[in-house]
Formats: C-alpha cells, structure tokens, sequence
C-alpha cells in the first residue's frame, strides 16, 4: 500500500538498519549508532542505548501498606523513593527469579503470591530499556544479603497504598517504575482487570545487551 506521493501508506513502512556501529559498551548498557531507512527515502541516524532488562516489585503487606525504598541516585544526585528493583545481568535469567531476589536483597522480605502488574517501556525514544513490575504479597522476612555499596544506604519505607499513590500524583514519588507500579494496582483493583500469572509471557523483554556481553566474554 502506497500513498498518493508513491510513498508508504502511514503505519506500513519497514524501518531497516542500512548500517549500524557501537561507540561504547560498559557495564551496564552499549550506545548503538543506526542509520535507518526512513519514509521518503531518506536515511537518518538514531542513537539507541542498549541496557539490562529490569523488574520490580510492588510488595503489598496484608493491611494494604506497600513496602519502598528510599535510595541514593547518582544521575539525579539525590535520593528517590522507589519500589524494590534490579536487573537481570545473566543470559537466561528468569524474570520471576530476578524479582524473588531483589526483593530479598533489598528488603529482606519474601513473598507468597506472585503475580504481573504491568510492563513498561522506559523511555523508548532512545533506549530499548524495559522493566517489568509485578505484584507480592503473603510477605514475610526472610535472609538479607550484606548490601554493598549504594544499597549499604538503601532505607525501608511503609506507606500506605492510598498514600503514596496521593504521593504519586502530588510529584513526591517521581521513579517512573513506581508511578507505572502504584497506578496500575490500585487501577486494576478499581476496574476488576485481571492481572497477569507471574510466568507470563514477556515478548520485549530486551536481549541486545545480555547478547552482547556474552558475546564480549566469549571474545577474551
């Protein structure tokens, strides 16, 4: 399907990869330099950053308190409250198991019930980052592994649900994975939405970077 022009019809142009370098690769993410083929038939640069999946997890207690953390954020210099998160830094990594250990390492809490909340894409203008949140209850303490460096500082915070969901929108909890975590139960709670099994599918769950790094060690 074409338009009057001969182009495209909107919607149905195919975005290829004429070329494609990296101009860094680090710990935690690569930035990739595309030259893709645009309606037109014009080629444009995109800078794409490449990074570690992510999960976190929205730890309800059973009297409806919600279980943050407060934690030190370089970039933005401060300290953001936010929700239970980690990456996924191994190849085949199951997310489930990630987020089972992130909720250990930095609460010393387990949980019972697992279930997916949402799954967002962080900012898809520029990097294939995604995260996926999911729900824990039945909470219990469990062991806590001695934390190191930034999370050395991490500080527990108990809130309840309906505050800090009001903390949300007054802009006082501002890490996107919060926000996107807080609104979607207490949206799913308000329209009956079912929620997802915590094995669910995760389709754009971003490889690219674990694809790299394994390639890179298989290298030296």
């Amino acid at each position: 399907m074409t338009s009057a022009h001969g182009d495209s019809a909107p919607g149905t142009h195919d975005f290829d990869i004429v070329d494609s370098r990296t101009a860094y690769s680090g710990a935690i993410l690569a930035l990739r330099l595309d030259e893709v083929a645009m309606p037109g038939g014009r080629v444009a640069q995109r800078e794409v950053i490449e990074h570690h999946p992510a999960v976190a997890v929205v730890a309800l207690e059973d009297d409806d308190t919600v279980v943050l953390i407060n934690q030190y954020r370089h970039p933005l210099g401060r300290r953001l409250l936010e929700l239970p998160a980690g990456l996924l830094d191994q190849p085949g990594e199951d997310p489930l198991e990630a987020a089972r250990r992130e909720l250990a390492e930095e609460t010393g809490l387990a949980a019972r019930e697992w279930s997916v909340l949402v799954d967002v894409a962080l900012s898809p203008g520029f990097t294939d980052e995604a995260l996926r949140v999911y729900l824990a209850t039945g909470l219990s303490e469990t062991e806590r592994p001695e934390p190191e460096l930034e999370e050395a500082d991490i500080e527990i915070v108990r809130m309840p649900l309906d505050a800090a969901v009001r903390a949300a929108l007054a802009g006082e909890i501002t890490n996107a994975t919060a926000v996107a975590g807080l609104l979607a139960l207490v949206t799913a709670r308000a329209t009956g939405a079912p929620l997802r099994a915590a094995d669910a599918p995760w389709p754009e769950m971003p490889t690219a970077f674990l694809t790299r790094k394994s390639a890179e060690a298989s290298e030296k």
